[in-house]
């Protein structure tokens, strides 16, 4: 594990110390199933083989000094293990302190730091989750150095408290959820609702899963993603005044939907909520498809999911829907889709495995002699989620 030498060499060059342990904590990608997580929708997603890495060291204080080696310009951030706030000095290691003080603020406190180097192979700004990966990493090394016995859906709760009220970031439970509960090649079929999942095999056959990155970043933070929240639960509100046992636009059926729409005032509010409705019931369906061995069918549906958050949902944008223009031209591709909160990041598609160069190559230089830059590819295969490494 060449990644892994590297990590311990310099785990030594910036804390003088040997590392003890270490561990991996995946990236993860939504196959269908999005912007309906904080809609109480079904979401699709699978984690992946690329994420974050970490060598980790007990220390005897209450100081945990951090180190990434993809922000090397920031050098070690420290932070004490207990009272903590945000702080934007501490640019990246905001996230583990968040997961520290949800923890501490769960009754779950800390007895001492920690020395952890980090290193991810996640590209930065894909929305691939980073964020999320680094908050269950966290709350696995926190867990098992002190015992708590927290199993790992616990930690997942916990590691989106810290993103929502620590880092400010109102997100869904799915990031979290996939990152941490991921299965090797098998997507997860969740219910954010209730929680309620199973695992799906992938059998793509002779296919893979292509994420395009649009290399355009995006923050979360600062997107539209709080407006596009606060439209699905303003028309939620408006659907109970007629249907008051409602408690998620993820409940409804289309045609359900159809019937009580108009009495969502406001028109753009209406497109906002029949994106969540209509994706949920899509994810359900391209579930079942893929069940059927229909991967044909699931592509479609994949299509499909791209045209409703391109134009009820509105978070995709130039690059996203040039991509995945280019991409639905190709030979071999079974569908193709924005991934993630939009307005940036990467597209997921299916691509027939003998079409895989010629789409890199094909889809590369239209984007490039489009968009002006160049996208980058990853052929990414299913993972399991947060996991100690074996010394």
């Amino acid at each position: 594990m060449e990644i892994l030498e590297q990590m311990k060499k310099e785990f030594t060059k910036q804390f003088g110390e040997k590392a003890t342990r270490s561990y991996f904590s995946p990236g993860r990608v939504n196959l269908i199933g999005e912007h309906t997580d904080y809609n109480g929708g079904h979401v699709f997603p699978c984690a992946i083989s690329l994420g974050t890495y970490a060598l980790v060291a007990d220390r005897e204080d209450m100081t945990t000094r951090m180190y990434s080696m993809n922000l090397a310009d920031k050098g070690i951030i420290e932070f004490p293990m207990t009272g903590l706030a945000y702080d934007a000095a501490k640019n990246w290691a905001n996230y583990p302190m968040g997961v520290v003080d949800v923890f501490e603020k769960a009754g779950h406190k800390a007895t001492h730091g920690f020395d952890i180097l980090i290193y991810g192979t996640l590209p930065a700004g894909a929305g691939l989750s980073s964020s999320a990966s680094l908050e269950v990493l966290t709350s696995v090394i926190l867990n098992e150095a002190f015992d708590f016995k927290l199993d790992m859906i616990e930690m997942v709760k916990l590691s989106q408290k810290a993103e929502n009220q620590f880092v400010g970031v109102n997100c869904g439970i799915m990031d979290q959820f996939a990152v941490g509960m991921g299965k090797k090649d098998c997507a997860i079929l969740l219910d954010c609702n209730t929680l309620s999942y199973r695992y799906s095999k992938i059998a793509l056959k002779d296919a893979s899963i292509v994420i395009t990155n649009t290399n355009k970043p995006h923050s979360l933070a600062s997107s539209a993603y709080n407006v596009r929240r606060a439209q699905c639960e303003h028309a939620l509100n408006e659907l109970k005044e007629v249907k008051p046992d409602l408690t998620a636009l993820g409940e409804l059926g289309n045609d359900e939907f159809n019937q009580i729409a108009g009495h969502i005032e406001e028109v753009l509010e209406r497109h906002r909520a029949r994106h969540a409705v209509y994706e949920n019931n899509r994810t359900l369906a391209a579930v079942k498809a893929l069940e059927n061995d229909d991967v044909k069918e699931f592509g479609c549906l994949m299509n499909e999911s791209h045209f409703s958050l391109r134009d009820d949902y509105e978070v995709t944008g130039k690059e996203l829907d040039t991509l995945a223009e280019i991409a639905w031209q190709q030979e071999g591709v079974i569908g193709s889709r924005m991934t993630g909160a939009g307005f940036g990041g990467s597209t997921v598609s299916l691509v027939k495995n003998d079409a895989i160069e010629a789409f890199k190559k094909n889809v590369g230089e239209a984007y490039t002699k489009k968009i002006g830059y160049a996208p980058s590819f990853v052929v990414a295969s299913i993972a399991d989620g947060t996991h100690r490494l074996a010394d």
